[in-house]
């Protein structure tokens, strides 16, 4: 990236910021997994980090348009050190993202949805956990944000200490070899009637924002140090003797 974007080093590790997103020997081997995932995949992923987290429980209402969305915001919640739930929906195929805060969300399940539902609505309560919500429930094509479910208006009234953030996801790729991804945050959604329709029109716009701020390379942070272009990291014209 170019001027804009703050190349700065992370203030703590990944590792060091989970505040136990990773539960135990399992947890730190799944999490594991999704780093190297991140950083094979991405050349660099950037965010906006919040002036500052709320305390309390924080539900991330979040865009969802790449298969590496939940890898991302695994990272977002261990740096903001907010220890996350994270609803999936092919949970059966890979149980052990439990340990990193996943639960199931089976489609077509009416029952095992209800009891997740309410295990996340405890979880919020008694222990403080904070909530990654992939508020249109399906994966899909940018730009569009699609209708929102009622799942968030559930959780906004059940949990109403809960902070409503809106999250943006934007991926960007054309001149690296791999992938960028963008993240931003917006202000707290207010809850009332208008819940649901208000929370699309902040995220779209919020999204169209971070989409055009990343065009622009304008104030950014790096999140995760991926891996650079090939020509950025072979250079056969440092080899001593090589011609020129």
């Amino acid at each position: 990236m170019d001027s804009g974007v703050s190349a700065t080093e992370p203030l703590t590790s990944v590792a060091q910021a989970s505040s136990g997103q990773e539960e135990g020997l399992i947890g730190r081997l799944v999490g594991g997994m999704i780093r190297r995932s991140v950083k094979k995949q991405f050349r660099w992923v950037y965010w906006s980090p919040p002036a500052r987290m709320p305390e309390g429980p924080v539900v991330f209402v979040c865009t969802h348009h790449g298969w590496f969305d939940g890898y991302l915001m695994f990272h977002v919640v261990s740096r903001l050190g907010k220890r996350s739930l994270d609803w999936i929906q092919e949970f059966g195929a890979f149980p052990l993202f439990r340990y990193v805060g996943g639960m199931p969300f089976p489609l077509g399940d009416a029952a095992g949805r209800a009891k997740t539902l309410r295990q996340t609505v405890k979880l919020m309560k008694g222990e403080g956990r904070s909530l990654v919500l992939f508020a249109e429930g399906v994966l899909h094509q940018a730009p569009e944000i699609w209708e929102i479910g009622d799942s968030l208006r559930f959780i906004a009234k059940q949990v109403p200490n809960a902070t409503l953030i809106p999250t943006a996801i934007h991926y960007q790729l054309g001149i690296h070899q791999r992938p960028e991804a963008f993240i931003a945050f917006g202000e707290p959604l207010a809850r009332g009637e208008n819940l649901l329709v208000e929370a699309r029109e902040k995220l779209q716009a919020l999204l169209d924002q971070t989409s055009e701020r990343a065009r622009q390379s304008e104030g950014f942070e790096i999140l995760v140090q991926g891996t650079l272009d090939v020509n950025e990291r072979m250079d056969m014209r440092q080899i001593p003797g090589a011609k020129r």
